[in-house]
């Protein structure tokens, strides 16, 4: 079997082929950081943009790494849901047009159920039932994940993801984009305890949420005092720039780090996996590694080269596939979580 799998929820363009027993047979990725970077964030009109001029020449380029044509793909398999929508929409319509002009099936893909099957990937085994946690520029979800098919929600942000958060600090601190690197480099250097920022719901034990609005306003605070905006005539000292990154860095691991320790102390598992760009955070790694041995817990984390937006994770498509679950090719994108 040969699968094509299709990224484009936020700001990679991506394509990958997977052929028997999850083999990555060619994997690419196409990063926009550059065209963001002034912006200290994602701009999703400039993102679809650029999802248009590369998504056919990443999708060529990685049949070409594949060595295979077009006319031996078996399926392709394309993330519809959760992110922007004009991102989505330029890698549903090249998935569909594939699908059409082959004559072969379509599956859709959960972005963030994608995220927590790249565990699997790293493990080469099932890593079923487990809760998965998303940690990402977009997204911080938790799910009692029971197999590659059922996944449950139990808890979300109710408003900023923890990588938004990282973003944003980071430009309030005059640090480069994207922000989670910047922040973890800085934070080194500093004190996690210089500064005492909110850890919202930590101590809640009734609910499985996250909220980090609250956390960068106080960081805002530390920096410019309450009700001011204008960062324009603050300078801030090297070593303050250092301890209020590690003091944010802490609290926002303080609060993942917890929220998953409840969530598998209410559903009795004891497997923890955990995806997303913000995954990549060494101090979030290294405090979820400690918290798994306290509580004999087995963790897996996603290896560092499939926690940013990739196709390779997009290989869950595989067990839909032989599950017999594909798409008509009417299939629509859903930007929001209401399908999750």
């Amino acid at each position: 079997m040969k699968l094509l799998t299709i990224e484009s929820t936020c700001d990679e363009t991506a394509a990958a082929v997977i052929g028997d027993d999850l083999e990555v047979l060619s994997s690419v990725v196409a990063s926009q950081d550059e065209l963001h970077e002034q912006f200290h964030g994602v701009v999703p009109e400039i993102a679809a943009r650029a999802h248009l001029e590369r998504i056919l020449p990443v999708i060529d380029e990685t049949l070409r790494r594949a060595n295979i044509t077009a006319d031996q793909l078996d399926a392709v398999a394309v993330a519809n849901t959760p992110g922007l929508a004009g991102s989505l929409l330029v890698g549903l319509v090249a998935a569909k047009t594939l699908c059409a002009t082959l004559d072969i099936p379509l599956v859709a893909i959960n972005h963030l159920h994608a995220h927590i099957y790249a565990c699997q990937l790293a493990t080469g085994r099932s890593v079923f039932p487990c809760v998965g946690m998303i940690v990402s520029g977009g997204h911080s979800n938790l799910y009692r994940c029971d197999s590659a098919h059922d996944f449950t929600p139990l808890g979300g942000t109710i408003d900023d993801a923890a990588g938004e958060a990282f973003d944003k600090v980071a430009s309030m601190l005059g640090l480069p984009y994207p922000g989670g690197p910047a922040i973890s480099k800085a934070a080194a250097d500093g004190d996690p305890k210089a500064y005492q920022f909110p850890r919202s719901f930590l101590k809640d034990e009734q609910r499985l949420d996250f909220s980090f609005s609250g956390l960068k306003t106080a960081v805002r605070y530390a920096i410019v005092g309450p009700g001011k905006h204008d960062f324009s005539q603050i300078e801030l000292a090297e070593k303050q720039v250092q301890d209020i990154a590690a003091s944010f860095q802490e609290a926002v691991v303080d609060c993942l780090v917890g929220k998953a320790m409840l969530a598998l102390k209410k559903t009795g598992l004891k497997r923890l996996c955990v995806g997303g760009g913000v995954a990549a955070n060494g101090r979030l790694r290294e405090r979820l590694q400690l918290a798994a041995e306290a509580e004999s817990v087995e963790l897996e984390i996603a290896p560092l080269k499939l926690c940013t937006d990739n196709a390779v994770m997009g290989a869950i498509a595989v067990e839909k596939f032989e599950a017999g679950q594909i798409e008509p090719l009417d299939l629509d994108v859903y930007p929001g979580l209401v399908r999750t």
